[in-house]
């Protein structure tokens, strides 16, 4: 009887038309993602004159979006690896462009403030779903550039909100700035016939002619018999995928992996909300400090790029501890610089090292973990660095109100990647997790998962 390594025939299958498209429209979805959270922010001094919001409560309705991310993550996290991504994605993009299209017929701020949130939960079990399942139908040395591309595409889901507000609010009113959020809701069709459960899921479940049928999609010049069976697949471990993160030696990892989300997330976000104040109680202009956010930015979108070229050609490990470091480094380094083109480079740098090195610590995730968890792992990392998320702008409003040389601001806010290389320096990777994590050429593709689970073998 033939028998198919299902991991090698996707990692060997090279990239295709169909991943093509399944790469898009991810990217798409991303992008969308991103215009929901950034759109509030352009509409904000509309809402508040409108509906006499104070600081306060205005800066509480921002909040609800993060906060449902964060449990969205965790949540439909979860529920993807137990129904299957397909299923998830899908009630994730119905409900946050459902939701973020009718905020525009919120009547006032309490069911603003609802809509909001479920656009939020929405929102957060779409990364999970999507970056999981690029690792699984990704070819060799190419997992982490695809996830590289997908993550870019926040960025440019922040640009979108912004020309959309430009071009609509003053014409149309703030409220058809969120109906414009109704499109991926219309292309949803197009987007599902892209949408595949993991390789690992149609196995345990049994569904060999839909395997069958996926592995055709990813490599459709293969010889699939009818009469093959199917190798290659770590098999679904007893108990909830929750548990099995702290199981079969891989509690020391999830918990670094979730402090290094947290501490990342706490400096990106903080310091994306704080360094135009910064630099301008550094002694320059306003404009010089929106400008340094342009080259955070810039430089977070080419960092991820080449750092997902540089982690499938080394190991993602070897790239993202580095990484923190140069970060923590250019960061320290800002406080003392009074050159404006050496400061824009160290800016440069700061967001290539934080922005990208946490896009790429995604793609970390996926691949440290089997198929069967890999959602869930995806979702909590997701959750605890939302929380960091949440904690940044708070951190840095602290140091602000301390009245701190402005060299020590830069300092404290170089801490946190110091703490993030560390704990991704003490993940531990096993035999079998090395091989992809590591980019070691001599190990064998069918065993890149860490350790725990036996190899199943399975015949129609």
């Amino acid at each position: 009887m033939t028998t198919i390594n299902v991991k090698a025939f996707i990692e060997e299958a090279g990239f295709n038309r169909f991943q093509a498209g399944m790469l898009f429209w991810a990217c798409f979805i991303i992008t969308f993602d991103m215009y929901d959270l950034v759109v509030y922010g352009s509409v904000l001094p509309v809402l508040m004159k409108q509906w006499s919001l104070g600081p306060v409560e205005a800066g509480a309705i921002g909040s609800y979006g993060p906060v449902g991310m964060m449990v969205g993550a965790i949540l439909f996290g979860i529920l993807a690896d137990r129904f299957g991504r397909k299923k998830v994605l899908t009630a994730s993009i119905i409900l946050f462009s459902a939701a973020t299209a009718l905020s525009g017929f919120a009547p006032g701020p309490v069911q603003f403030s609802v809509l909001r949130a479920m656009a939020g939960l929405g929102i957060g079990g779409i990364l999970p779903s999507v970056i999981a399942m690029l690792t699984d139908y990704a070819p060799r040395k190419r997992a982490n550039t695809m996830v590289a591309v997908v993550m870019c595409f926040f960025s440019v889901g922040g640009i979108l909100a912004a020309f959309v507000a430009m071009l609509l609010l003053p014409a149309f009113g703030w409220q058809s700035v969120y109906w414009v959020a109704v499109l991926p809701l219309l292309f949803l069709p197009f987007m599902m016939k892209y949408f595949l459960d993991s390789p690992a899921m149609l196995l345990q479940k049994g569904k060999l002619e839909e395997l069958r049928a996926t592995l055709a999609k990813i490599n459709d010049k293969a010889a699939l018999p009818a009469t093959a069976g199917f190798t290659g697949l770590q098999e679904k471990e007893p108990g909830s995928p929750v548990g099995a993160l702290f199981k079969n030696r891989r509690a020391l990892g999830t918990l670094m992996i979730w402090v290094a989300f947290f501490m990342c997330l706490l400096m990106v976000n903080g310091l994306t909300t704080w360094l135009p104040k910064l630099m301008v109680d550094a002694g320059y202009a306003l404009n010089s400090g929106l400008t340094f956010t342009i080259a955070l930015n810039v430089g977070g979108i080419v960092g991820t790029l080449v750092l997902g070229r540089l982690a499938d050609a080394w190991g993602v490990k070897r790239v993202l501890v580095p990484m923190f470091v140069i970060a923590a480094v250019s960061l320290t380094l800002l406080g003392f610089g009074n050159n404006m083109a050496v400061l824009l480079l160290l800016v440069a740098v700061s967001g290539a090292c934080t922005m990208g090195a946490q896009n790429i610590s995604y793609s970390f995730v996926s691949q440290y973990y089997p198929s069967f968890m890999r959602s869930t792992a995806i979702g909590l990392a997701s959750g605890v660095g939302r929380m960091g998320a949440i904690v940044g702008p708070t951190f840095g409003g602290i140091l602000l109100t301390l009245k701190l040389p402005v060299e020590m601001n830069f300092l404290f806010f170089a801490v946190p990647g110091v703490i993030a290389a560390l704990a991704f320096l003490f993940v531990p990777l096993t035999a079998k997790s090395g091989g992809q994590l590591e980019g070691r050429k001599d190990q064998d593709p069918s065993q890149v998962e860490p350790a725990g689970g036996d190899k199943v073998t399975v015949a129609p």
